[in-house]
């Protein structure tokens, strides 16, 4: 099932906790969009945004245990 763009003007991004291992990986996710988590590349904010579904993002997590960003 397709998962709905959320409007991101005002989405409260954060970055990982784990980002940037001194490889200049970072990952940020947006707070407060229902039912979907934005996910983009801090390095490059104007950049593309992956959405993934709430569900389909806690089953990420849980793999990692968690540790990631969430």
């Amino acid at each position: 099932m397709p998962t709905q763009r959320p409007h991101l003007n005002a989405a409260r991004w954060r970055k990982s906790s784990y980002s940037d291992g001194g490889y200049g990986t970072c990952v940020e996710v947006a707070d407060g969009c229902a039912g979907v988590v934005p996910v983009r590349d801090s390095k490059r904010a104007q950049g593309p945004v992956l959405n993934f579904g709430t569900a389909t993002w806690r089953s990420f997590l849980s793999a990692f245990g968690d540790r990631t960003v969430g």
